[in-house]
């Protein structure tokens, strides 16, 4: 979340970013700081009382014991016990509706975050050149029938629509995929891989942002209140929350393979057919702890990471960078990597690479102190998708078809998968 002190000490600048993502943002600052007012008024007045309070009962008991009459100034103390009362209510109220507001409020974007909605991202690179084609190109959901390794209508059957169903040939893809991904990570990147629960208490959603904003779009266990994950960032980044790390423990980086548990709210409609948009799929993800000083350089290596992966497979991106409008809550700055699908004629995004600033840090209480004595200062987090399934098979299938419906695979996957070529089912 965004430090209030920030907020106090540069509350124009701050109110500009936020400007930057919704102009209606500026006045949720003004209300917390007019907040921050009234309680720290009520807290000095409640010092203040407290003074005199513990004045008059040390008189108390002085006259008592020189057997005077005390009942007036006892009187007095609980008067000034009520008024204490009623003022620590309106430092409570006020807390919660801070944090409150702050739990909703957007992290700040970065001055070289592009302004605007969707239409403004900027493309900062590309590599390679989309596939040409002397037949018309088939989508990926059309040849992985004929392939007989996509099967949609009973993955709708056995859950409802947008949870697909692989057979054969098209689990050990993703399977060799998953693998690829990891042991390139792993071995090449210097990441320590974990397997990570799928199932999370509320406390880890709310460390890396999902709740209370996105509740709608995650889902949730009726019995036991806790959270499928939308993404293993999410308990990665909080594996060390509560903790006081050491510099020596920096920078930490984590990758780990999980299915990934998304409702999709308010995006009924939008690509609806094939892999393109589900409500389950595979994913390996990145997550880095970082130094404050190297949160930016660390974003470009991690998007590298990433980029290094759809290189190898062969598959034409593009490097994007997202505007302000259509940045994640969380985030200050975010790359999206997109492939070019042949069948669907689209630019599918497949990677989502993302530096945090300190605003994870704040909510998840992830900390790191330079040497003994220092001051504890909050890591740096940043995430990305290294890479997402879905859209990587779809693409795969679509660059590289033959006309006959069959489907070459690029050279690395050969060990992974068992096969150069996936053949149309008999």
């Amino acid at each position: 979340m965004v430090d209030i002190r920030r907020l106090r000490a540069e509350t124009e600048a701050v109110k500009r970013a936020l400007a930057r993502r919704d102009g209606s943002l500026p006045a949720s600052v003004d209300r917390i700081l007019a907040l921050d007012e009234e309680r720290r008024r009520a807290i000095g007045e409640v010092n203040d009382l407290k003074a005199e309070r513990n004045t008059a009962s040390k008189r108390v008991g002085e006259l008592k014991r020189a057997g005077e009459d005390v009942e007036a100034l006892i009187s007095q103390t609980r008067e000034l016990g009520t008024r204490i009362d009623a003022l620590d209510d309106i430092v409570r109220s006020a807390d919660d509706e801070i944090n409150d507001i702050l739990l909703e409020m957007p992290n700040t974007p970065l001055d070289r975050v592009p302004e605007g909605d969707e239409s403004a991202n900027e493309t900062h690179s590309t590599w390679g050149e989309p596939a040409a084609f002397d037949f018309e190109a088939k989508p990926h959901w059309e040849l992985g029938e004929r392939l007989g390794i996509l099967d949609l209508p009973r993955g709708a059957k056995v859950a409802g629509s947008g949870f697909p169903l692989l057979r054969g040939a098209g689990a050990r893809l993703q399977r060799g995929l998953i693998n690829f991904f990891l042991d390139v990570h792993t071995r090449e990147h210097g990441y320590t891989e974990l397997r990570v629960p799928y199932l999370l208490s509320p406390d880890s959603m709310v460390g890396t942002g999902q709740l209370p904003k996105f509740a709608d779009e995650s889902y949730q266990t009726e019995r036991d209140g806790m959270w499928l994950l939308p993404t293993a960032e999410v308990p990665i980044t909080n594996l060390h929350r509560d903790e006081l790390l050491e510099l020596d423990d920096l920078p930490v980086r984590y990758t780990a393979y999980s299915p990934c548990f998304r409702r999709e709210a308010g995006a009924a409609g939008k690509d609806t057919r094939g892999l393109l948009r589900v409500h389950q799929f595979d994913k390996v993800e990145l997550v880095r702890y970082e130094l404050p000083e190297r949160s930016l350089e660390a974003l470009e290596e991690l998007t590298r990471e990433a980029e290094v992966l759809l290189e190898r497979l062969g598959l034409p991106y593009r490097r994007v960078i997202l505007a302000t409008g259509d940045l994640g809550q969380s985030g200050a700055m975010t790359y999206d990597l997109e492939v070019w699908a042949a069948g669907v004629a689209k630019w599918l995004e497949v990677s989502s690479c993302t530096t945090f600033t300190d605003y994870q840090a704040r909510r998840a209480r992830l900390r790191f102190r330079r040497s003994q004595g220092d001051k504890p200062e909050f890591v740096h987090t940043l995430n990305g998708s290294a890479l997402a399934l879905p859209r990587v098979v779809a693409a795969l299938l679509e660059t590289y078809q033959d006309e006959d419906g069959a489907v070459s695979l690029p050279e690395v996957l050969h060990p992974y998968v068992g096969s150069e070529r996936l053949e149309p089912s008999s």
